[in-house]
């Protein structure tokens, strides 16, 4: 009666593998195939499975819409992150960018009708309808413009046709699609390209982790 209460026995736990946030789309096979080239098997994303969270050995990863990536790594649910440098500066989250993974180049642009060229000085009211509200208003704002800004989720290339604005900021590979809607580029506002990103806490607490997985990268995209 007298004896000794035992001890619960201590179970060692294995740390979660690291989280990744990847994008949907094109993006998410070209992630594939530059991260297999480093030695990280992420080929079960690709099953036909809607399955949003893949083991992939020692990454976990969550399969997001592009513009919820950043967030996702912002507040420490993911510790690394895919996402194109578009999407980066419209939501202006502080967050480290180690590496320009050389994927889904391409540019953000000004664009018109070709057949209805813009003043934009004499224009008393310019309309400009856009994915990017934000990433529009600093470069008006960089050029001394001001503008009606009208955020559309997709087809922007109709606000000009239909009347609803003058000019569109959007982005484009070819300028394949402007044209064949009767529009032409007339500037650009940023070349665009596909960034990995790290949580900053994640940096600090599972460096070790991080560490080798941004160095083989990095010898692959240089």
């Amino acid at each position: 009666m007298g004896g000794k209460a035992r001890k619960a026995p201590i179970v060692e736990t294995a740390p979660r593998p690291l989280v990744l946030a990847l994008p949907k789309g094109r993006i998410l096979e070209r992630s594939v195939e530059i991260f297999g080239k480093a030695g990280y098997d992420l080929s079960p994303v690709l099953s036909k499975s809607r399955k949003l969270i893949r083991d992939c050995g020692p990454l976990q990863v969550w399969i997001l819409r592009s513009s919820d990536v950043p967030t996702y790594v912002h507040h420490g649910a993911a510790d690394l992150g895919v996402v194109g440098s578009d999407v980066l500066r419209e939501q202006s989250f502080e967050l480290y960018e180690p590496l320009d993974l050389g994927i889904g180049r391409c540019q953000m642009v000004v664009a018109e009708r070709a057949s209805a060229p813009v003043d934009e000085r004499a224009l008393a009211h310019l309309r400009i309808v856009s994915k990017y509200p934000r990433i529009t208003r600093r470069y008006l704002e960089s050029r001394g413009l001001t503008a009606e800004i009208i955020k559309l989720s997709g087809s922007v290339e109709l606000g000009p046709i239909t009347g609803l604005s003058d000019r569109i900021v959007d982005i484009t590979e070819t300028g394949e699609t402007l044209r064949q809607n009767g529009l032409e580029i007339v500037d650009t506002v940023m070349e665009i390209s596909t960034r990995l990103v790290v949580n900053q806490a994640s940096l600090k607490l599972r460096g070790r982790e991080i560490a080798p997985l941004l160095e083989r990268l990095a010898e692959l995209v240089v």
